[in-house]
């Protein structure tokens, strides 16, 4: 059985009311930001006496930062590469210091025979 609601399908809010319905819009600034890429981004913001846009802003293309000024744009930041734990032991301790280490442990298992 159909009920007898006419306005089926729809929820409050929907529908085309424009601006008279919902009150306007607030004042927007729309600002050009630059990244090394030469990606331009302009996102808008709210114009509000005291508060400025943030002097950079993500690219959303390359995820580089990127600055107001075109001609010079943000660097972008340096990646550093994964290091292991035996890159990081290598940084603290030579060739020679491992050897020394390596030498002292097999003979202290030589010791306790176990092995030879």
């Amino acid at each position: 059985m159909a009920g007898g609601n006419a306005i089926r399908g729809s929820r409050v809010g929907a529908g085309p009311m424009g601006e008279a319905e919902r009150g306007d819009a607030a004042p927007r600034i729309v600002q050009s930001y630059w990244c090394a890429n030469g990606h331009e981004t302009r996102p808008s913001f709210a114009d509000e006496a005291g508060v400025a846009p943030p002097e950079t802003w993500d690219c959303p293309r390359c995820g580089f930062p990127a600055g107001q000024d075109q001609a010079n744009p943000p660097a972008p930041p340096k990646v550093e590469p994964y290091k292991t734990h035996l890159a990081y032991v290598k940084e603290r301790r030579s060739d020679s210091d491992g050897q020394a280490i390596l030498d002292e442990a097999l003979q202290q298992l030589r010791q306790r025979g176990l092995i030879r």
